[in-house]
């Protein structure tokens, strides 16, 4: 088997893959019908009310965070796992429930909203951590770029397909979908095969496990500068569908299908980054702070493009850069992570990029409301290079540089390590890096 998909050699993997994928198709036609409804139908091409149902969907991950990381440590995860599914798949039968029936009001949406807000809350860390059970740990960086590259995939196809839906049946047809597309996760984790998953010891019962896991991050330097990439840019960057929603209908003046395709566009860069990180042996800091600087490079053309096939363009290299960046940043963190902290560092790394949208997301859709959505596309770019400066500060802070002249007539730039990163028990050391850059 190729090393770009090495992870699907195990049985317990392929299953697992093949129920997030139908899943994940269907979450991403939910928040295409949902985000569609509250601006077009629901409100007046409000973006604030946009912004304020990605932050119930996403507040919970950090309000509930002392509870959902230890439960991720603490239980069984495909246990977890099986409860939120059949959460929030109830939730979206409700949706489309009251949808269908015409009965449904914007309060309404913010409820469900918050409903799956805290099913995804206690899923996330929970199915983040579960990968590591399903593979060895030499396999684990490939299943977290496999996994990205699933979920990006369904951006691929969901959104296309639910503009379609939208524009021929409605939005609460979607909605239905999506809760059968549920169906597909918990029937892979019913014949899952416990007898093969990777061991890990459980943390035992006591006070304090949390605080435990704020210790650990606290001497981590290396993830302690990853959070701060990932706020900055999932504070600011990070919400799309405010760019898409936005652009399409006021900007450009189109309808639910060509926002169902501007999504997809996105997809697909984000696709191809995935599977580009499936190739690497492991991921490092200084692929992280590169694709963050793309990110708000190619954000900020976005902010310019003049048609909508040009900005469809531009999306392709925001995605390609957005999940280089955030795969790279979510293997690195899981990889270097002990197995009995990973559940609870985990729901710090998912609280600390999600848990800004509740500030971000309605801040964005005031911009747009007020300034226009190229002005919004255009603090979402900001957000992008100020994560990648701060990434140069921590390099120049934490590391010794130095400059020696070649015969070649090219300057080598050695950024040797003056950090120590603790892993569990042990330290190891950040590798040594070598930076060509002419004279």
């Amino acid at each position: 088997m190729s090393q770009m998909f090495r992870s699907f050699a195990t049985r317990n993997y392929r299953i697992w893959f093949a129920g997030a994928l139908v899943s994940n198709v269907g979450t991403w036609m939910q928040r295409i019908a949902q985000d569609w409804l509250v601006l077009a139908e629901l409100t007046d091409d409000d973006a604030v009310a946009v912004g304020v149902v990605m932050a119930l969907q996403f507040g919970p991950q950090l309000l509930l965070l002392p509870v959902t990381g230890w439960v991720a440590d603490r239980f069984d995860r495909r246990r977890v796992l099986a409860v939120t599914q059949a959460s929030m798949m109830l939730l979206g039968a409700g949706l489309g429930v009251v949808t269908l029936l015409g009965v449904v009001q914007l309060w309404m949406v913010f409820g469900f909203a918050l409903g799956l807000g805290v099913a995804a809350a206690f899923d996330a860390p929970a199915r983040q951590a579960f990968v590591g059970e399903l593979v060895d740990d030499a396999s684990l960086s490939n299943a977290v770029a496999l996994n990205a590259a699933s979920f990006n995939g369904a951006r691929l196809i969901g959104p296309a397909v639910a503009g379609m839906l939208v524009a021929a049946v409605g939005s609460g047809w979607v909605f239905l979908i999506n809760a059968a597309t549920f169906l597909a996760v918990l029937g892979s984790l019913a014949v899952l095969r416990p007898a093969e998953f990777t061991s890990f010891t459980r943390k035992a019962r006591g006070r304090g496990q949390m605080r435990a896991g704020l210790g650990y991050v606290r001497r981590r330097p290396d993830i302690l500068l990853v959070f701060a990439m990932v706020f900055l840019t999932g504070t600011l960057g990070y919400n799309f569908p405010i760019y898409t929603s936005t652009m399409a209908k006021v900007e450009f003046g189109e309808g639910p299908s060509e926002f169902g395709w501007l999504s997809s566009a996105l997809a697909v860069g984000s696709v191809a980054g995935a599977l580009i990180a499936a190739q690497r042996e492991r991921p490092r800091l200084r692929t992280v702070t590169l694709a963050s600087a793309g990110f708000g490079v190619s954000l900020g053309a976005a902010a310019l493009a003049p048609e909508p096939v040009s900005f469809a363009v531009l999306l392709a290299i925001v995605g390609f850069a957005g999940i280089t960046m955030m795969n790279t940043a979510n293997a690195y963190v899981q990889t270097t992570t002990a197995p009995s902290m990973r559940g609870r560092v985990m729901a710090l790394y998912l609280a600390i990029f999600m848990g800004g949208t509740p500030i971000g997301a309605p801040l964005l859709g005031a911009i747009a409301d007020a300034a226009g959505p190229r002005w919004a596309i255009a603090v979402g770019a900001a957000s992008g290079l100020l994560a990648a400066g701060v990434a140069a500060v921590f390099y120049v802070r934490t590391r010794e540089v130095r400059l020696r002249w070649s015969r070649e007539g090219r300057w080598p730039l050695r950024i040797a390590s003056a950090t120590a990163a603790d892993r569990d028990t042990a330290t190891q050391e950040i590798a040594i890096v070598e930076v060509e850059t002419q004279r």
